[in-house]
């Protein structure tokens, strides 16, 4: 890929502009000769995509460690840049570049490592573009928008040996990971069932309405591997930020969003290393009538053949399940575990009595930043293909249930955990004053974990684990 002279002052200038304001003079990135494999004692060159929501905390964690520099930062809304520059300066006196199209990103072979916090429908093919130029790269949850992308990026990263680090930064935690081990441990016996909790409100969007790009976003850059059409995201963040999530072109629910940080922990609590033998889900959007298309309550059945991994999603207002609404709970045949943030847990006897708890944070980002120096992807505390599997699961769930008809909740094909799940969630939609609703019910998909493909019989559905990519925009085969 080359920049174009335009290409390069249109840019240039973007960045120039933001520094202007702030009354600083940029380092030059560039001055700085290349190199292939970062040393021990090396500052980290890095580069940031996406920066408005998720992508500002990956600025300030960068800048603010001592084994890296921010060296460019990238969003298709150039308004954002002066905001990006001056967040990073609070942290580092290094000024970083500016550029609207991260394919200038991958051309600038002074940067060693890309981390990507755009939405979701631009995470794979980001990745990919960034190995393939010859980048480490640290990818925002979930790593792929669909199951196929997903095992591509994977298979580039060890293709080309480069550190692939998944956002799921509770694989960091000393205490999560504490509790990981002890469930493995056998402490409270064979771990046969996990449930994986996002109860977390969420209000409407409003009604669809087609909504002006403003002239400083590059919506065609936006849509990327997605369709380009009219936006009619009519939310209260904006037409391009956040509510993408409920759109199925762009994000993938609340089980790609919150939802997978659960469903990682979840997995990993029961060491399953694939994806599962067959899936279910059912569901609706409740509570409101809007633009959104995705589910904002849903439970999905994973069957494992000796384990289930239950996955719960509620939107609407609902009560704690043994202390959590955004967490897990890991069902022993002596006792169970809980978690409900990102880096504790607690195990209890069957009675509900204390065994014990665990603590203690962690850095990510740091994690990715040492494994990039040791050229290690076992010492990365989220690799790739973890990330891969666990966004999997995620995807997998969404195609049952958009697969789905409407029907009632005695026709669900469920275990009695699963049953017991679905009987919850319909008392939930009643205390919510959501009646006699029409569930969505999934068909129950088998699947294949070594090929990660339903049965060929299946079309519709393996159809739906890629998607149709614009021309320029193509995941590499």
């Amino acid at each position: 890929m080359t920049i174009s002279r335009r290409e390069f002052l249109s840019d240039s200038a973007l960045a120039a502009a933001a520094l202007a304001a702030l009354g600083r003079a940029p380092l030059v990135a560039q001055e700085r000769k290349p190199v292939k494999k970062v040393g021990a004692n090396e500052r980290i060159n890095v580069a940031v995509i996406g920066f408005n929501g998720q992508g500002a905390g990956h600025l300030s964690s960068y800048a603010g460690l001592p084994e890296s520099v921010v060296v460019a930062l990238c969003d298709v809304d150039s308004r954002l840049a002066e905001k990006g520059i001056k967040r990073v300066l609070e942290k580092q006196d290094h000024s970083p570049k500016f550029f609207q199209d991260l394919r200038r990103i991958m051309d600038d072979k002074s940067i060693d490592a890309v981390s990507i916090a755009t939405p979701n429908h631009w995470h794979a093919l980001a990745a990919i573009w960034a190995i393939q130029a010859g980048k480490d790269v640290y990818v925002e949850k979930p790593v792929s928008h669909n199951v196929w992308e997903g095992r591509r990026i994977v298979d580039f990263a060890r293709k080309h040996g480069k550190i692939v680090q998944t956002g799921t930064q509770s694989r960091s935690s000393d205490g999560m990971r504490q509790t990981i081990d002890f469930l493995h441990s056998g402490k409270i016996g064979k771990v046969t069932l996990a449930r994986g909790l996002c109860y977390k409100p969420r209000g409407s969007i409003g009604p669809a309405k087609e909504v002006a790009i403003p002239d400083e976003v590059d919506y065609n850059l936006w849509c990327g591997p997605a369709p380009l059409k009219p936006s009619v995201r009519n939310g209260s963040r904006g037409p391009l930020h956040y509510d993408w999530h409920w759109f199925w072109d762009y994000g993938n629910g609340d089980l790609g969003n919150q939802g997978i940080h659960e469903m990682d922990k979840a997995r990993w609590g029961l060491g399953k290393n694939t994806l599962c033998n067959a899936v279910l889900s059912v569901g609706g959007r409740f509570g409101y009538v809007d633009s959104g298309e995705t589910a904002n309550t849903q439970i999905c059945l994973f069957d494992y053949g000796d384990a289930e991994l239950i996955f719960e999603v509620r939107g609407l207002n609902t009560d704690a399940l043994k202390g959590a609404k955004v967490g897990n709970i890991w069902y022993g045949s002596e006792g169970y575990a809980v978690s409900t943030n990102y880096s504790s847990g607690a195990a209890f006897t069957p009675k509900g009595e204390l065994i014990q708890k665990f603590e203690g944070g962690g850095n990510h980002f740091k994690n990715f930043l040492n494994a990039c120096k040791t050229r290690k992807h076992t010492d990365l505390g989220a690799d790739i293909e973890e990330g891969h599997l666990s966004s999997a699961l995620c995807h997998l769930g969404n195609i049952s249930y958009r697969l789905g008809s409407v029907g009632a909740s005695a026709s669900v094909d469920a275990s009695p955990e699963g049953k017991e799940a679905l009987a919850r969630m319909l008392e939930h939609l009643n205390q919510n004053k959501v009646e006699n609703v029409p569930l969505r019910i999934g068909p129950r998909l088998p699947l294949d974990p070594k090929s990660e493909r339903f049965p060929e019989s299946m079309k519709e559905a393996n159809t739906m684990l890629t998607r149709d990519y614009r021309k320029g925009f193509e995941v590499p085969g």
